[in-house]
């Protein structure tokens, strides 16, 4: 998937299980209660670390034997400030209620999820070609690309992609690189499956995920290659 039209065949793929002799597994229900709670979990965890470590820059300020790593107190302050701000501000939208507004513009997607990529080895490439964004659309289109930075462990590349076709907005994330992971509790959350074995917080963002569109009335897939992995969603353009 070199191009942002290569997006617009995609669905195929989700129809696809409709030959099959076998019938794709029925996802297990997760209850709303417990999955706003790990949810809650998952953003706890995420914030905690930029926080501590601003603390940890204002003892070192207040540390009087320490006045000579004072420079370095600051910018580990500093940075740990932006890194906060940018995961808080990404988290309204992606996860909460964030404002009043239904519909996004896709520059302010973009500055949101940059504020994410920021701090992470990979790189984030921008290719949407939509001019106004509804608000699960523009949810899906972060939380693809969060998890996109989570699979890339070693860096590499993230490109998102979107585009309008009929009452339909095609979207992906096409995440390459040398260490390229999706875990199995992710690729559970993907398939809207109940966590199993593994991480909780790795999960909930993608079952969310699947649960946020299903809801929409859309769609979630993913394709898995040495090196590339591809998560690709159809969201009702006016959902």
């Amino acid at each position: 998937m070199s191009d942002p039209g290569s997006v617009l065949t995609w669905s195929n793929i989700l129809t696809a299980a409709d030959t099959e002799e076998t019938p794709p597994p029925t996802p297990e229900p997760v209850g709303a209660a417990e999955l706003a709670a790990i949810l809650a979990g998952r953003m706890c965890h995420d914030f905690i670390s930029p926080a501590s470590a601003i603390v940890s820059g204002v003892d070192l300020l207040d540390d009087p034997s320490a006045q000579d790593m004072r420079e370095d107190a600051m910018k580990l302050i500093e940075t740990s400030a932006k890194k906060l701000v940018g995961l808080l501000a990404f988290s309204r939208v992606a996860f909460g209620g964030s404002s009043t507004a239904e519909n996004f513009d896709p520059r302010e997607l973009q500055r949101l999820t940059q504020g994410i990529y920021d701090h992470v080895r990979p790189n984030l490439e921008w290719a949407v070609s939509l001019d106004i964004v509804s608000k699960p659309c523009a949810r899906t289109l972060l939380n693809l690309a969060q998890i996109a930075s989570s699979i890339l462990p070693a860096g590499g590349v993230a490109k998102v992609t979107a585009v309008r076709q009929g009452e339909e907005v095609l979207m992906s994330v096409e995440a390459t690189g040398a260490r390229v992971r999706l875990r199995p509790e992710v690729i559970r959350g993907l398939e809207g499956q109940a966590l199993g074995e593994g991480l909780s917080g790795h999960w909930v963002q993608a079952y969310y995920l699947y649960a946020l569109l299903k809801a929409a009335g859309g769609a979630l897939d993913h394709h898995i290659e040495p090196e590339r992995v591809i998560l690709r969603a159809r969201c009702p353009a006016d959902a």
